[in-house]
């Protein structure tokens, strides 16, 4: 991995920071320490970089390249996805264009 590049994950990924230093994942609490009102702020502002990820992949699963098995050639994969990728951009700038 580049030791630029940002990670956002959420909290399924805490132990990453051991593997990579420039990672964002949310705040836990617990019953002796609950979170403080900046940490709280953190998170919700790591929801909102993350939710327009989320949202971009759930559009993709509807080709359903990415939510199920993919049963073709293996050399083609890369191909087709970045053609579903070309549609969607394709259509995310029609939508802002209006």
């Amino acid at each position: 991995m580049k030791p630029r590049i940002q990670l956002l994950g959420d909290k399924g990924y805490q132990g990453i920071k051991h593997y990579h230093k420039f990672s964002l994942t949310p705040h836990k609490t617990t019953k002796k320490c609950p979170l403080t009102p900046q940490q709280k702020e953190d998170n919700r502002q790591l929801a909102s970089r993350r939710v327009v990820v989320e949202n971009i992949i759930r559009c993709l699963k509807v080709f359903r390249i990415l939510s199920s098995r993919y049963r073709n050639r293996r050399k083609r994969f890369c191909l087709r996805f970045n053609l579903i990728a070309g549609l969607y951009n394709y259509e995310l700038k029609l939508a802002t264009s209006l």
